[in-house]
């Protein structure tokens, strides 16, 4: 499920449908090499910015059938191909860049409406472009899709919440911080209490709802693809039961799925188990 970063979607596992997976694979480096434009490394915001408006103007140019600059040609060659075979919607691209950018800005976020708003432009665009390939455009499942990959979107977060608060990144609605009695600097300096671990858990509560809304997709994608998406579904709410198995610390250790996990995945996945 991950290719050197922690994703919050599978790239090109062994269940993807063996015609999708170049396209997969072109949506996950386009995706991927932007976000580390965005993340990765000491350049200055202004860089950064520079940087993705760059990368933007080569999206737009293979979009039009033009050509990409040589910069980051592995990346648009095969997403050019991808585009021009499955005619994939334009904008879900150019909204995953919408995200990278306002990561450089690293805004607050004041309430889950607006983190809700970042996962619509940081997530839930894989899922789309994900279902746009498998044929499945239908308004149930679009917002079954959503639901999920906001959701893995927010378990990343909360898994990741000692990790990003003391650099700066504070995903955490702020209104729901001053309702625990808590500030931000408690989180980038990992202070650990009770009302933190609550604050977790309402989080989690939150995300694992969010989850089980979108489950039911899983269902009804057809072949290797639904088992695919089923084993990602069970995935996040394995994490979701480890911070829960951890007293919600996840401000003091970051849980992580291993090869040890797969076993119970794949049975709760075989069961359809999302509860």
């Amino acid at each position: 499920m991950a290719v050197e970063h922690y994703e919050n979607f599978p790239v090109a596992s062994l269940l993807c449908p063996p015609a999708l997976r170049p396209a997969v694979m072109a949506i996950y480096h386009f995706a991927r090499t932007a976000d580390d434009l965005a993340d990765e490394g000491d350049a200055p915001a202004a860089q950064r910015l520079q940087d993705l408006a760059t990368y933007r103007a080569d999206l737009a140019a293979i979009v039009q059938g033009g050509a990409p600059s040589p910069r980051w040609a592995r990346v648009f060659a095969p997403l050019a191909a991808a585009l021009q075979q499955f005619t994939l919607p334009a904008p879900l691209l150019h909204a995953l860049l919408d995200a990278f950018e306002q990561d450089v800005h690293n805004p607050p976020y004041a309430d889950r409406a607006a983190l809700l708003d970042y996962c619509r432009l940081s997530a839930n665009p894989v899922g789309r472009l994900l279902l746009h390939l498998y044929g499945m455009r239908d308004a149930r499942s679009l917002h079954e899709a959503d639901c999920i990959c906001s959701a893995l979107q927010l378990i990343n977060f909360w898994q990741d919440l000692g990790v990003d608060a003391p650099r700066g990144r504070i995903y955490v609605p702020q209104d729901a911080l001053r309702a625990a009695g808590l500030r931000s600097d408690d989180l980038r300096e990992r202070r650990d209490s009770a009302a933190a671990r609550g604050l977790v858990r309402s989080l989690c509560e939150w995300a694992r709802a969010l989850m089980l809304e979108g489950a039911p997709l899983a269902a009804r994608v057809r072949g290797r693809a639904g088992w695919e998406l089923a084993l990602v579904v069970q995935g996040g709410l394995r994490i979701l039961e480890k911070i829960a198995r951890m007293d919600h610390a996840s401000l003091l250790r970051r849980p992580t799925l291993s090869t040890s996990d797969a076993p119970l995945l794949l049975w709760r996945a075989a069961r359809g188990r999302f509860a």
